[in-house]
């Protein structure tokens, strides 16, 4: 995407990039030791995932609830609030109590929101930021039998045929559909967005030849990896270690790279100390040695941010990305 000034250099090599994220921990991780008793929740702790169940985050989100419910000695449930582009589970989440045991996983589609529209929430007045997750990375991809052998080749079909090619993404004003928007604008090609509640649905859809491709997250991964999909490139910034022979956007001329992160957010007013024992629990998770090969399977990437780091970067996005959505249509000049 233009917005890609706020993505943080990937590191290449992802084996010492698991390890300096790993030692990185103790730079994050809050500061209980100096008397501060951790917070203990006297029930369940609930977590809004934005995005469809079975997804790449819904598992990611369970896998570390498991661990998070060991350390806080409560179960932590994952409850399935998908829709409104992404950004429903925080907006569910706002008016809930704010003592820790209500949460979200936020996407980046919600620090777009109140660009599109008028809401009764807030990105940056109403959330209380707690932990960054990770970062969904993206490419192209079709069917494995599908005519179309590179990108240029599926850009020139987009260009003699406008809007018969249809694509699948995660919603409306998400990064998959931003990623195309800015395809289009470099490249003259026009294609026909069909908005999914997740990567699980999308990927059925290519599956199933209802759409030609899908330019979003790596919930294709497994798909390439059995040969059931074709990965046209990548909407990275460099090329990605895992596919060494596929280009970038930016290769082939086409200057769009996927920004999407998320992490864990609570209502606006949970106290410090709520903030720092989930950040805490959470990092600690992330450190578990099943983590990462986790992410690998979808080629994820950790994207470790304390509390202050978290609100930074969304201040910051917000700002930056008002011109991208105007210039595509999505927002009000």
């Amino acid at each position: 995407m233009s917005d890609s000034q706020s993505r943080k250099p990937r590191t290449r090599n992802l084996t010492r990039r698991s390890a300096l994220a790993a030692g990185a921990s103790t730079l994050f991780a809050p500061m209980l030791a100096s008397g501060q008793t951790r917070w203990k929740p006297d029930r369940p702790i609930t977590v809004y995932n934005p995005l469809a169940a079975g997804g790449v985050c819904d598992v990611h989100l369970r896998f570390l609830g498991e661990r998070v419910s060991k350390a806080l000695g409560q179960q932590v449930l994952v409850e399935v609030k998908a829709g409104a582009g992404a950004t429903l589970a925080a907006a569910q989440m706002v008016h809930a109590k704010p003592d820790g045991h209500t949460l979200a996983c936020m996407t980046i589609n919600s620090l777009r929101y109140p660009h599109y529209q008028d809401g009764n929430w807030h990105p940056l007045r109403d959330f209380s930021y707690i932990a960054g997750l990770s970062e969904f990375t993206f490419g192209v991809v079709v069917k494995a039998n599908a005519p179309w052998q590179t990108i240029d080749e599926l850009v020139a079909a987009g260009k003699n045929e406008p809007e018969k090619l249809n694509y699948g993404t995660s919603g409306i004003g998400g990064t998959g559909h931003l990623l195309t928007i800015e395809i289009e604008q470099s490249t003259g090609a026009k294609f026909t967005h069909i908005p999914y509640k997740g990567g699980a649905e999308f990927m059925q859809a290519l599956l199933g030849e209802h759409i030609h491709f899908v330019p979003d997250g790596a919930q294709w991964a497994p798909f390439v990896d059995s040969g059931h999909v074709r990965l046209l490139a990548m909407a990275t910034a460099e090329r990605f270690p895992k596919y060494p022979d596929k280009p970038t956007l930016v290769e082939r001329g086409v200057k769009a790279v996927a920004v999407s992160p998320y992490g864990l957010v609570g209502p606006k007013g949970l106290p410090n100390g709520i903030v720092q024992t989930l950040h805490e629990v959470y990092s600690e998770a992330m450190n578990d040695p099943a983590h990462q090969p986790l992410l690998d399977r979808y080629i994820q990437v950790p994207w470790r941010r304390n509390p202050a780091e978290y609100r930074a970067f969304a201040e910051k996005y917000f700002a930056e990305i008002r011109p991208m959505l105007v210039k595509s249509g999505l927002a009000k000049g």
